[in-house]
């Protein structure tokens, strides 16, 4: 076993240490002492995108399951005793991981690593339990999405952008792939991602590094290495060489919207300095209230009632880009387009300002620091990172490189990305009763 601690400074947050278990699973321990609590976070580097073909949603599917019960512990025990302890328990499937998490006094950290523990090995499903979930799913879908057209829009957008990676399809799969789920395919994707070597502990709170050690050790590190941990193996995008256009009108919708999607690199894909200089750019152009998209097409130019941008940068492969716009009664999506390409060109061709860069810079950074505010918000940004390829190391240091960025990289980096071909547009309009 190897450990390290890190050493805080301003920028760097508190002091963390980690290392791995005997069976490959890596522990990493991040101090807050204000409260006696701590949040205990187990994240599987698995997620959506990971999905077998022809099995969409299995991961969240799964993710269900993992509430049913174990050998040791019968459905509903784990919940009702963190309950009972006055706790707080929840669970989230992303595109490239899963992870499961409970907020405790911190002298029961170790009944949680117990449960969770136990787990990851012993998941007992009947199709009693299994068929009557996936309903529930299959429910969870209807309501948020197949009624929603705004999500619908973004799936089709999303599908267009990767047509041929698995982050085009939803994390809660399609609908016609979800009703095929069953009892073999959960315990097939259980058996093959939910294993020590493909884990990460996160414990952040009021403990001692070598109180959690000891605690990882008696629990988690009981559970037998299977191998390797299972590699990712998805098929990339190939390069974009058309724009495309997916349009949806519905009667439900009542404002137009209009969506754009790029391509980009995440951070465990893009060149050194590359995804700093996306997000501030992304910053400059989409900020709330301040952004160049907002200043001119909605104060300015009054075309759009609301306009920003956003930036998906945490990735294990390369990611997008997105900006939206809400047209203004008269403005058609067309024409707003053309208004969006022009505010994106500005950059692209003139840079931005000194100014600019340094509230981007600022407000970035601050962000981060008050993240540092809330327990759970720090063990998710180090396990969000750690399960997408990035090392602690590069979470410390994020703000020095963001620092570090030259307005020069940010015009290049919107001029190379967001002037690259291959943009999909979605339009949604309302469609009107006949």
């Amino acid at each position: 076993m190897s450990s390290t601690a890190s050493v805080p400074d301003a920028h760097h947050g508190p002091a963390i240490t980690d290392f791995k278990l005997k069976n490959g699973m890596q522990v990493v321990v991040i101090p807050d002492r204000r409260t006696p609590v701590v949040t205990h976070m187990v994240w599987y580097k698995n997620g959506s995108a990971d999905d077998p073909v022809g099995k969409s949603g299995i991961a969240h599917f799964l993710e269900h399951l993992m509430f049913k019960g174990t050998t040791k512990h019968p459905q509903g025990e784990f919940s009702n005793v963190v309950t009972e302890l006055g706790g707080q328990e929840n669970a989230f499937t992303s595109m490239d991981y899963t992870a499961y998490f409970q907020r405790v006094a911190k002298e029961h950290l170790g009944t949680m690593m117990e449960f969770e523990a136990d787990r990851m090995t012993g998941l007992v499903l009947s199709d009693d339990v299994v068929n009557p979930e996936r309903d529930v799913v299959l429910e969870e879908r209807r309501m948020r999405t197949d009624t929603d057209p705004s999500a619908q829009l973004g799936e089709a957008v999303a599908a267009s952008l990767f047509a041929h990676h698995p982050y085009g399809t939803p994390i809660i799969g399609w609908m016609h792939e979800i009703e095929g789920l069953n009892r073999e395919d959960a315990l097939n994707y259980y058996r093959r991602f939910y294993t020590p070597e493909n884990a990460i502990l996160i414990v952040a709170g009021d403990v001692e590094p070598d109180e959690v050690r000891a605690l990882a050790e008696k629990t988690y590190g009981a559970i037998p290495a299977r191998g390797e941990a299972p590699q990712r193996q998805r098929p990339q995008e190939p390069p974009i060489r058309a724009a495309r256009l997916v349009s949806l009108a519905d009667p439900k919708v009542e404002q137009p919207t209009l969506q754009r999607a790029w391509h980009a690199p995440s951070y465990t894909t893009a060149k050194p300095g590359e995804a700093e200089a996306l997000e501030l750019g992304m910053q400059i152009l989409g900020a709330p209230s301040t952004g160049r998209l907002h200043r001119t097409l909605v104060m300015d130019k009054r075309v759009a009632v609301a306009a920003g941008a956003w930036y998906q940068s945490t990735a294990v492969d390369r990611s997008r880009l997105m900006i939206y716009a809400v047209p203004m009664p008269g403005i058609t999506l067309d024409q707003l387009g053309r208004d969006v390409d022009a505010v994106i060109k500005a950059v692209a061709v003139e840079g931005v300002s000194d100014a600019e860069l340094r509230r981007a810079k600022t407000r970035l950074i601050a962000d981060a620091v008050y993240a540092q505010d809330s327990q759970s918000m720090l063990a998710r940004m180090y396990g969000s990172a750690l399960a997408t390829g990035s090392s602690i190391t590069d979470v410390q240091e994020w703000p020095h490189r963001v620092e570090a960025v030259t307005a020069e990289q940010v015009r290049e980096a919107i001029r190379d990305w967001l002037g690259a071909p291959g943009a999909v547009t979605g339009y949604l309009l309302k469609e009107e009763a006949a």
